[in-house]
């Protein structure tokens, strides 16, 4: 087969460099229709298209996307990664999934089964699949429980959270509960926009995913650096995606603004925002789609805190996995760094080791 003429490629590609892409999404192939279920909400479920492989993602009763069998079957996923040159996905939910705006026991009842599905996928494919597992956080006790259970139990890598929870940024005091047992156990923690302002001047040009998941992931850094919860909880391990959104872009007015106003800013904190940044306190993503922009965040955030992400298998995503790293201009002949930015600062972040998925 085509995928079988690759496999030279790939041998050459494990040699050459260690890939890891740490922001992918996937779903269960069959997902219980929560909604009737719990009698409410607006719950994801897929439906299987009879005229081609696809499936329609179906909000309640609301059309969402189409989806390929990428977004589902692991095997055809294992066939795209050998040809991308991926040896190892690190797999999430899609965020549409988080439910943190239903009744915290229905939201439990879907991440569990979304949590031990991914630790099924990846108990099958041990050498290509790690996961990061969903919890409710309207619930922040109950939150920290699941965690718990993903790390303990389900021997997951790691916790998927939203950049807000309702009207929660990440700095409400109600999530201390969660920052605690994340902080305790050490949970890598991928924060993930979602839930942006979808109407009115955000209604057209796909407004909300282009400039409004940035935002969000903006706002989700700035209020955790200024309300002193790394203080609190200096042991958590954050990594923030599409490459920290504008952060990095807007550090010096946000560190400016931190030291013109303390009156506003440095209510609960003091340390300046830049001061974790070169610490190295949180960690992002690579997803930002351009070799200029991804040279200038590793020179604010540091090389050993930018992890190769892609947004696999989705149309906003980095098709050619790892090409803004390999192929990018501004690094070239610095194979160490790329060496870290396709695989080793994600395993660093998530505490495995290599050796565990190439022999």
């Amino acid at each position: 087969s085509g995928i079988m003429s690759e496999q030279p490629e790939k041998k050459s590609h494990v040699q050459r460099s260690f890939t890891v892409d740490f922001h992918t999404h996937i779903l269960p192939k069959d997902i219980p229709h929560f909604s009737k279920k719990f009698g409410s909400g607006a719950y994801i479920t897929l439906r299987h298209k009879e005229d081609s492989e696809n499936a329609d993602m179906y909000k309640g009763d609301t059309f969402f996307r189409e989806i390929e069998p990428n977004c589902w079957d692991a095997d055809v996923r294992i066939q795209q990664m050998d040809v991308l040159g991926v040896d190892v996905q690190v797999l999430s939910t899609v965020p549409v999934m988080f439910a943190y705006n239903e009744p915290w026991e229905n939201a439990l009842e879907v991440a569990k089964f979304l949590n031990d599905d991914l630790a099924a996928t990846c108990n099958k494919y041990p050498k290509r699949f790690v996961a990061v597992g969903s919890v409710p956080l309207q619930n922040p006790e109950v939150a920290a429980d699941e965690a718990r259970r993903c790390m303990e139990e389900l021997g997951l890598a790691g916790i998927q959270i939203g950049s807000h929870i309702n009207e929660w940024n990440l700095d409400a005091p109600e999530l201390e509960p969660f920052w605690k047992v994340a902080n305790d156990l050490e949970i890598p923690v991928l924060v993930h926009p979602w839930d942006m302002k979808l109407d009115g001047r955000f209604s057209k040009y796909w407004a909300p995913w282009l400039v409004g998941m940035p935002m969000e992931t903006t706002l989700s850094i700035m209020t955790l650096l200024m309300s002193g919860v790394l203080e609190r909880h200096p042991k958590l391990r954050l990594c923030f995606a599409h490459g920290g959104g504008s952060f990095a872009y807007t550090l010096g007015r946000i560190n400016h603004g931190f030291t013109a106003r303390p009156d506003l800013c440095q209510q609960e904190c003091t340390v300046e925002p830049k001061e974790y940044v070169k610490k190295g306190s949180f960690w992002v993503d690579s997803a930002v789609h351009d070799d200029g922009a991804l040279d200038f965040l590793v020179s604010v955030m540091g090389e050993d805190r930018v992890m190769l992400g892609s947004d696999y298998p989705f149309p906003l995503g980095e098709q050619q996995v790892g090409k803004c790293v390999r192929d990018n201009e501004h690094f070239e002949g610095q194979d160490d760094r790329k060496k870290k930015l396709l695989g080793r600062n994600c395993f660093d972040f998530l505490k495995l080791n290599e050796k565990d998925f190439t022999e």
